[in-house]
């Protein structure tokens, strides 16, 4: 990735709370891993202004480090990716087609950013994902291997070939949900290369489209040591590890600034207006 003299990786890793080894192995990227989804939330504020969050790395740095603010998966992993950079992992980006919700896997465009990391000495690269808005998101790196099965901070994942004509080589990224004891699709997608220029035209069209949903209302999701929340509209939810979910309807702006600031550590910027963006209108 091109562009890296504006990122602080010590001020990143401060920012995350990282203080184990910085080598390029497989211990380094898990927790570094681990470390950016349990610290940075998910948040479209951004978008919400009318605006395009940049992903030039000093602005990134400004927003999410210094300003203590959190971003969606273009900004996530682009920052995760100038890191793992920095710390000597060599590093690829990856674009999906979201599955969760949807009736089929082509029903959405491919959109969503990931990362393709390969690790000095290992023999398959990971997949790498801190910037999936949603309970089922990776904590840790997943090997790049089919029916390969992984658990991390809680959750458990998998790859699986994904049963289509066109193109054969799509995969599914797939989470255990406990509660139906059932494998769910998060996301599908290909081994093909994407580059930032791509990110930028995603990042633009998510932020801008009038068809997009991160334009609508506020969605903002934070994973802590046992319990996920979400902000959903003025719907906040909440899941505990052993699965127990409850629900609140926020009242007003006022709350949801306050539920903003404290559940998720993000300070709404100054002439938002969120009343009239709480039911997505």
């Amino acid at each position: 990735m091109a562009d890296t003299g504006q990122f602080d990786l010590d001020a990143y890793l401060g920012r995350i709370g990282w203080q184990g080894g910085r080598r390029p192995d497989p211990q380094t990227l898990r927790g570094v891993h681990l470390a950016h989804a349990l610290s940075l939330p998910f948040e479209n504020l951004d978008p919400l202004s009318g605006r395009a969050p940049s992903l030039a790395p000093g602005d990134l740095m400004a927003k999410m480090i210094h300003g203590r603010r959190g971003g969606y998966c273009y900004e996530h992993n682009t920052l995760l990716w100038l890191a793992l950079e920095a710390l000597g992992f060599r590093v690829g980006g990856l674009a999906a087609r979201v599955v969760l919700g949807a009736p089929t896997p082509w029903s959405r465009p491919r959109t969503h950013m990931m990362l393709r990391v390969e690790v000095p000495g290992e023999p398959q690269p990971y997949l790498a994902d801190v910037g999936f808005g949603a309970a089922g998101a990776l904590l840790i790196p997943l090997p790049l291997v089919t029916g390969t099965e992984s658990a991390g901070g809680g959750r458990r994942h998998r790859l699986m070939p994904l049963a289509c004509e066109q193109p054969p080589d799509m995969l599914e990224l797939q989470m255990y949900d406990g509660r139906t004891r059932d494998w769910v699709g998060q996301y599908a997608f290909t081994l093909e290369p994407f580059a930032a220029p791509d990110y930028e035209m995603f990042n633009w069209y998510i932020a801008t489209g009038p068809r997009s949903p991160f334009n609508r209302r506020p969605y903002l999701q934070r994973t802590t040591a046992g319990r996920h929340i979400a902000l959903d509209g003025d719907l906040l939810t909440q899941t505990l590890a052993d699965g127990t979910v409850t629900e609140h309807r926020l009242a007003d702006a006022a709350e949801a600034r306050r539920v903003i600031a404290e559940e998720f550590g993000v300070a709404v910027p100054e002439g938002l207006t969120l009343l009239r963006r709480l039911s997505g209108g």
